[in-house]
């Protein structure tokens, strides 16, 4: 089990409520127009590293979704050709 892992999630869903709590204090105060909901406030960036894909698994992805879409495409006019 990772603890460390289920204490970030939990102190995440933690900040969230507070700023709903917060956007619903200030509406009701007068302070803002609109309530702010939790998910279009920008979030501070993580430090984990952005993740990349390779030069390899990009091409391998790109050639299967070309693959499928030439399978796709393929019996799409076999279905014209039949009707």
């Amino acid at each position: 089990m990772d603890i460390i892992g289920a204490l970030r999630q939990e102190a995440s869903k933690m900040e969230r409520q507070l700023t709903a709590v917060q956007g619903a204090i200030a509406a009701l105060s007068g302070g803002a127009n609109t309530p702010v909901s939790p998910g279009r406030i920008r979030r501070e960036k993580s430090s984990e590293p952005k993740r990349t894909i390779s030069a390899v698994a990009r091409a391998k992805m790109s050639r299967v979704a070309k693959l499928r879409w030439t399978q796709i495409k393929a019996e799409q006019s076999k279905s014209k050709k039949t009707k």
